[in-house]
């Protein structure tokens, strides 16, 4: 993406929560029809609303808040996560270079909204302490090592590194957790913001269609921009990516949550989110993942099962039942948990793909005949799926990209596959710990407790 690293998104400048566009559309504003209305859908609605373009957005499904299936945008635990997140399956390199940056963009946002104490309570958001477990020493592993300078010289509030949290946490002194570290984060109340953002960009104007499409976009994306009128179309549906980008890559990673009553009658008011992710123990099946909802609620997880479709999970489902235990062995007031008689576990399907998070213009070009000569013409297709577990964390990073795109399909420029990026040397550079100064950390991990 030859634009990707000029189109950060900046709250105030770039997006606002007013109910209107902050450059109003004209007749003659370009129209783009959205297809998906999850939060990637609707974040990447919002920012182009706000730079005057004319939406709208196409779902199959919306948010709900009854007791059936709620979208996976609702289901999602939302921690914002530096990558690789929690369930640990965005190892490809493309994802990363392009998730680091994506995520730091979703979460400055994030953090400007949650500023704001009435915004903070109309979009869910707020930011809490992310507490993060290890099984040895961070040093002992260069790969969590590398991850935790990154994320200390990323731009987050409240970096800690301690493994004092072990105890201020009431983690089980048995359950083998030796070092730990944390930091502010974005911790969203799905419900709560799913509603908030699809009034919001109703209010500055999307419109909203529930129709389900099948097939190839490709294949119909000509009579779909003139049934829409729509210059350009933009691909946000998630799993639907297997039939409606032809992408046979992209494949389910079923995950499930419990949700516990968090009043502090049964245990003390957790308000601080517990995690042991998969690449800290390299293992997806022992994955802690212990989120406060909001005021009342708290998540338990987590599993990733990969290719699971059926969402039949229960509270009496033997990976459910092993989940808790292990979350209860780690900190052992859960075991006084009750769970939300009204929604008690929440299930979903997490849209992942083979390769890599897709930001990327549709590759494959139309062919015209014009005077005797075939000539091949650019799709106007923007796709953005495949963020599996991230979608609130990559959000408007993501959007951000495919606002660029948008502008390069305008003007039928030839797309380009997604690649690592070549950062420019006047960027910020990882920094690392020498080799005799790590080697006396291991020595002294009392000294390293206070990084």
């Amino acid at each position: 993406m030859a634009t990707s690293l000029n189109s950060s998104l900046l709250f105030w400048r770039d997006l606002t929560p007013f109910p209107v566009p902050l450059k109003a559309a004209l007749p003659s504003s370009p129209r783009v029809l959205v297809i998906g209305g999850g939060v990637t859908g609707l974040i990447t609605a919002w920012t182009l609303l706000d730079k005057g373009y004319q939406v709208t957005i196409l779902a199959k499904e919306w948010a709900s808040y009854g007791k059936k299936q709620r979208l996976t945008s609702q289901i999602a635990g939302a921690l914002w996560e530096f990558p690789p997140a929690v369930c640990g399956q965005h190892t490809d390199a493309i994802s990363l270079q392009h998730s680091k940056r994506w995520c730091m963009v979703a979460y400055h946002i994030w953090d400007a909204i949650a500023a704001s104490k009435e915004l903070s309570e109309l979009s869910g958001v707020r930011m809490k302490g992310a507490d993060f477990f290890f099984p040895s020493l961070i040093e002992e592993d260069m790969e969590q090592m590398s991850k935790m300078l990154e994320i200390m010289s990323s731009g987050v509030r409240g970096f800690r590194r301690d493994a004092r949290i072990i105890q201020e946490r009431n983690i089980s002194d048995t359950y083998g957790a030796v070092d730990a570290y944390e930091h502010l984060a974005p911790v969203i109340d799905t419900d709560q913001s799913m509603k908030w953002l699809t009034r919001l960009v109703e209010q500055k104007g999307a419109k909203l269609v529930t129709k389900t499409i099948l097939g190839d976009l490709f294949e119909q994306e000509s009579t779909l921009r003139t049934e829409y009128d729509a210059d350009v179309i933009i691909n946000a549906t998630g799993l639907a990516g297997t039939e409606l980008a032809g992408d046979k890559s992209c494949y389910p990673i079923r995950g499930g949550l419990l949700r516990v009553i968090n009043d502090g009658s049964n245990f003390p008011k957790l308000d601080h989110a517990l995690t042991i992710t998969a690449d800290a123990v390299h293992d997806s099946n022992e994955i802690v993942f212990i989120v406060p909802r909001n005021d009342k609620i708290l998540l338990i997880g987590g599993i990733a099962e990969p290719y699971e479709q059926e969402l039949t999970l229960t509270v009496d489902s033997p990976i459910i039942k092993r989940m808790r235990a292990r979350c209860e062995a780690f900190l052992p007031g859960l075991r006084n948990a009750t769970l939300d008689p009204e929604y008690p576990i929440a299930q979903g399907l997490r849209p992942f793909r083979q390769r890599n998070v897709r930001v990327e213009r549709e590759l494959r070009s139309h062919t015209s005949s014009s005077g005797g000569r075939v000539q091949s013409v650019p799709s106007r297709i923007v796709h953005s799926y495949g963020q599996g577990g991230a979608g609130w964390s990559l959000s408007f990073g993501c959007a951000g990209d495919v606002a660029a795109l948008v502008e390069e399909a305008l003007h039928d420029l030839p797309p380009r596959p997604m690649a690592i990026e070549i950062v420019p040397a006047s960027a910020p550079a990882t920094f690392s710990v020498p080799t005799e100064q790590l080697a006396h950390n291991l020595q002294a991990p009392r000294i390293m407790a206070r990084l």
